[in-house]
């Protein structure tokens, strides 16, 4: 089943840097099989740093949703819908549909993979399951991330893959690696989107 991003305009000023686990939450809200869907990935929300843990909205803000181009019609609720982020107020605007492209070097903002916190092991954990997925490449780890989910912290690492086939980049990026893809970990895109 292909997937494609289901790209939402957003009306606000503000959001948590912070923010895919209030994210989650609100979409839930508006669409609850959001909370058990293993297929989804909520894209971290990009913008402009501004300080004070904030990111302000640009012209190119999104909420962007990674589905099944079968599952579309379900998240089309959100349109017009209102969401707080821990007291962020956001408006959802018109969606657009993107068709996944093929490219040879996509980039994750945060990976996570249970278990897994030093680098060594991360690394070579994130391998095993692009083996496992067919995936060949370049595997490359960026900054030590950490977010917050409830109480706790969460810690994962920014990735890149480069070097792949058209058959393999689509893989990755339909199917991710880790966990907690509803939260904006394991989405992989083109590395010229990857926010700040």
């Amino acid at each position: 089943m292909p997937y494609v991003d289901l790209a939402f305009r957003l009306n606000g000023t503000t959001v948590p840097v912070d923010h895919g686990y209030s994210l989650l939450s609100a979409v839930s809200r508006v669409v609850p099989e959001v909370h058990s869907s293993k297929q989804i990935g909520i894209q971290p929300v990009r913008g402009v740093y501004s300080g004070g843990g904030k990111l302000h909205l640009a012209a190119y803000s999104r909420l962007v949703l990674r589905v099944p181009d079968m599952e579309i019609g379900k998240y089309l609720k959100l349109a017009g819908q209102k969401l707080d982020l821990d007291g962020h107020q956001l408006r959802i605007g018109v969606p657009e549909v993107r068709a996944l492209m093929p490219v040879a070097s996509l980039r994750a903002r945060l990976v996570t993979i249970k278990g897994f916190l030093e680098e060594g092991s991360f690394l070579a954990a994130a391998k095993r399951q692009l083996e496992a997925m067919g995936v060949v490449g370049q595997t490359v780890l960026g900054q030590r991330r950490t977010f917050r989910v409830k109480d706790k912290q969460v810690v994962g690492f920014e990735m890149a893959v480069t070097g792949l086939t058209a058959e393999e980049s689509l893989t990755l990026q339909e199917k991710g690696i880790g966990g907690r893809r509803r939260m904006g970990c394991g989405i992989f895109v083109p590395t010229r989107q990857v926010s700040p």
